[in-house]
This record gives structure tokens, sequence and C-alpha cells, in this order.
């Protein structure tokens, strides 16, 4: 059985920075995509960013481009989410999400929740301002 694991979350003050990683086990898929999603209380869950094994691919909300960036560690089943200058409102659950279908590009987005098979339990990040 699969199973994800986000780690990393915490709290910070605005402008700092966390990383958050997503370790997956049991995954014997070799071409996959990778989400990080995240939801406020009250809120819808949305699209952060993804990333593609095969060719790197990768999506960005325009919220966070320029500030988070995703990186994938295949050999280690790891995919990770540098944060940076953070802000009071990237305040959330994180989540990370697996699927070997998906494909994700900065045109197809994170994709939507039912695309995705497996996910974490997610992590919470909270900035302070």
């Amino acid at each position: 059985e699969v199973h994800l694991v986000e780690s990393g979350g915490g709290l910070v003050q605005a402008g700092g920075s966390l990383r958050l990683t997503c370790k997956a086990s049991e995954f014997a898929f070799t071409d996959y995509a990778i989400g990080w999603f995240r939801q406020l209380p009250g809120k819808e869950r949305e699209g952060v960013s993804c990333i593609t094994s095969t060719d790197g691919s990768t999506y960005y909300a325009d919220s966070v481009k320029g500030r988070f960036t995703i990186s994938n560690d295949s050999a280690n089943k790891t995919v990770s989410l540098q944060m940076d200058s953070l802000k009071p409102e990237d305040t959330a659950i994180y989540y990370c999400a697996a699927d070997p279908y998906y494909y994700c590009t900065q045109t197809n987005g994170a994709g939507e929740l039912h695309e995705y098979e497996y996910w974490g339990p997610g992590t919470q990040v909270t900035v302070a301002s």
C-alpha cells in the first residue's frame, strides 16, 4: 500500500522560509506526478505546485510563483517544496498527492483533487505577521 508523508511544516515569521518534504513509501511507479495542495479552514483545497517525474515539468500557482520551488528526488521517492518569502496568507495545511497518470505542466495546472490517487495526511504551515 502506498503511503505519503509530509514533513517540514511549522511556525515561521513573515518573510521566512520553510522546506516541505513528501516521502513516498511502497511507491513502485517510475512515471508519476506529485502535487502540493493547501487548505485553509472553511476553504476548498487548492493546488499550489506539482512536478512530473518523466520530464520535470512543473506548475506553480500565481500566488506562489517566484517564491516556491518544487524539486523531485526520484531515487529517494521524495519531493520537496522550498517556500521562501512566506506571507501570512500562505498559512494552511499543506498536502502532497501522487498519481501515476496525471501529467503536470504549467498549462495543465496542478489538476483536480480526484485526479490524484494517493494523499498524505498533511502538515500545518503557519506564517505569523
